[in-house]
C-alpha cells in the first residue's frame, strides 16, 4: 500500500476492514450527490466499475471516501498547481481521522456534509447552484445575436429570446400581456435588465448591449459553471480566517475590512489589467506610509516612463535617484497621498491614487497589479483611529514628507479572485476578466467557458 494517507487510515483501525454493505450504499449515495457541490461524482468513485475482489473493492471505496472528503474539505484542485502565484493559507483538516470516526459512528451522511464551508456564503452559492441547475434542464434557446444596442422605448426581434432568457435565469418580468412576446423594450423587462446588470457590476442603465448579450446567452447552465468554480475556491480557504482582515475581490475589485470578526467597511478598489494581473496572496501589513514617493519598477519604467521626455517628468515630479525613476511626495504622486505598506515578495499594496473618477466606473480593471481604494484617507485615518495612531497619522500626512507610521495591529490582506461572490443579499457574478475560471473549471472537469473578448486598454495610466 503504497498511498500514505491510505496507509495511516489503516493503521488507525489495526489493519481491520472498514466497509460493510450499510456503509457502501451510503458512501455511494454521497458521492453520487456531488454535482450539488459542484464535483463531478466521477472524480472520486464509478459505482459501476468497483471491483469484485473484497480487497480490492475495499481499497477503492476508502481512497473514493478520503478523496471526495478531502475535496469537500480542502477543494479537489491544488491552487498553487493552477496559479502563477497562490499564497493564501488553505483549509487543513484531517480527513482519514475524521472517516474513521464517521464510520465507527455510523453518522458518514453528516460528516460529509459538515466538511464543506459553513458559511452564509456557501450556503448562498450552494443553494443558487441547485437552482440553475434546475432551472438549466428545462432551458433550450438559440443564443442571442450581439447587433446594435436596444434602448429602452425601442422595438427589436430580439425580445422575446431575451424576455425568455431573463425569466430562465431568475429574473421574472411579472404577468403584463405581452410578457411572452414584447413588441417594444419598456417596463417591466427593462427592470429586469436593471437588475441583471447591477448583480454582474454593469452600469444599470438598461441598454442591452453586447456585455449583457453575453451574460444572456450563459443561460442558467453557465451560472452553474461559474459557481462551481466559486464554491471550489470557497472550498479552498480556511475555515477560521484571522477575524481582523482586509480582503479584496479582484475580479469584483472590491474591498471588505474585518475588525474582530465583524465586518466594518466595504469600498471600491482598482485592480490589475487582465494582462498585469493582481496575484492572489495574502500578505501582513502593519505600516501606514503618509505622502509616499513612488519608486518605479524597472518594468514600468523601461516601458512607460523612461520613454517620456524631460517636460513631462518635470511636470509629474519625477527624479533620477540611485539610478531608478522616483516620483516624489505630493498630490500628483500615482501613489496619492497614503501607502498601505504590505510585506510581500510580489510587491504589491494598497495604495491611494489622484485618478479618483475610476472608482465610479464599473470596470476597474486598470493598474499595474497593486490595488488602488477608494477614499484611502478616510479608510487609513479608520484604521488609524481604531489602533489609537491617528494623531500620528496626521501629523505625518501635515508634514508632507514620506513618513511611516506603525500600526499596533498587523492585519493579514488577502487579493482573492472571486468571479461569483454573495453581497449579504444576493448572489453576484462577475465576468472572469483574468481568464482563470477557465484554469480551474478544467481542473474540475468542466466545459470550457465563452472566449473571452481582446481586452482594450482605455487610456494612458503610468500608476502602480
Amino acid at each position: 500500500m503504497n498511498d500514505p494517507q491510505l496507509r495511516a487510515f489503516y493503521q488507525s483501525r489495526q489493519w481491520q476492514s472498514a466497509w460493510d454493505g450499510k456503509s457502501e450504499k451510503a458512501l455511494v449515495g454521497i458521492i453520487g450527490a456531488a454535482l450539488s457541490h459542484g464535483l463531478k461524482p466521477s472524480l472520486f468513485l464509478d459505482a459501476e466499475k468497483l471491483p469484485d475482489d473484497k480487497s480490492a473493492r475495499e481499497i477503492a471505496l476508502t481512497r473514493a471516501a478520503l478523496r471526495y472528503a478531502d475535496a469537500l474539505a480542502r477543494g479537489y484542485v491544488d491552487p498553487k498547481k493552477v496559479s502563477d502565484v497562490y499564497t493564501i493559507p488553505r483549509a487543513k483538516a484531517d480527513v482519514g481521522a475524521g472517516l474513521n470516526k464517521a464510520l465507527q459512528d455510523g453518522n458518514l451522511e453528516d460528516w460529509f456534509a459538515s466538511l464543506p464551508p459553513q458559511t452564509d456564503e456557501y450556503r448562498a452559492l450552494y443553494q443558487a447552484h441547485e437552482d440553475y441547475i434546475r432551472r438549466a434542464t428545462s432551458y433550450r434557446a438559440e443564443p442571442i445575436s450581439a447587433d446594435k444596442p436596444i434602448k429602452p422605448g425601442q422595438r427589436d426581434s430580439r425580445l422575446p429570446a431575451i424576455s425568455a432568457t431573463l425569466t430562465a435565469i431568475g429574473y421574472p418580468q411579472g404577468q403584463q400581456p405581452d410578457a411572452a412576446a414584447p413588441k417594444r423594450y419598456t417596463g417591466a423587462i427593462v427592470e429586469a435588465v436593471k437588475r441583471l446588470q447591477a448583480d454582474l457590476g454593469l452600469k444599470p442603465d438598461g441598454i442591452v448591449g453586447s456585455d449583457t448579450i453575453d451574460a444572456l446567452n450563459l443561460g442558467p447552465a453557465g451560472r452553474a459553471r461559474q459557481l462551481e468554480i466559486a464554491m471550489e475556491r470557497l472550498r479552498w480557504l480556511e475555515r477560521d480566517p484571522p477575524g481582523t482582515r482586509i480582503d479584496v475581490n479582484t475580479a469584483a475589485t472590491v474591498l471588505d475590512y474585518w475588525r474582530s470578526g465583524r465586518h466594518v467597511d466595504r469600498r471600491n478598489v482598482v485592480a490589475g489589467e487582465p494582462d498585469k494581473q493582481t496575484p492572489q496572496l495574502q500578505a501582513p501589513f502593519s505600516r501606514l506610509v503618509a505622502n509616499p514617493k513612488w519608486r518605479v519598477p524597472e518594468s514600468i519604467a523601461a516601458k512607460e516612463i523612461a520613454t517620456k521626455g524631460s517636460g513631462w517628468l518635470a511636470a509629474n515630479n519625477f527624479a533620477f535617484e540611485d539610478g531608478k525613476y522616483v516620483q516624489q511626495s505630493g498630490p500628483k504622486n500615482s501613489l496619492g497621498l497614503v501607502k498601505f505598506d504590505m510585506e510581500d515578495k510580489q510587491q504589491i499594496y494598497l495604495h491611494d491614487t489622484p485618478a479618483k473618477p475610476l472608482f465610479s466606473e464599473p470596470e476597474r480593471h486598470r493598474s499595474h497589479g497593486c490595488i488602488r481604494v477608494q477614499n484611502a484617507l478616510e479608510f487609513a485615518g479608520l484604521l488609524a483611529t481604531q489602533d489609537g495612531v491617528a494623531e500620528q497619522l496626521q501629523k505625518a500626512l501635515a508634514s508632507g514628507d514620506e513618513t511611516w507610521v506603525k500600526l499596533k495591529t498587523e492585519i493579514p490582506v488577502r487579493l482573492l479572485y472571486h468571479t461569483v461572490f454573495w453581497d449579504g443579499s444576493r448572489v453576484q457574478f462577475r465576468p472572469d476578466v483574468y481568464g482563470l475560471d477557465d484554469v480551474v473549471g478544467a481542473a474540475l472537469g468542466l466545459v470550457r467557458g465563452p472566449v473571452r473578448k481582446p481586452w482594450e486598454q482605455k487610456g494612458e495610466d503610468v500608476g502602480p
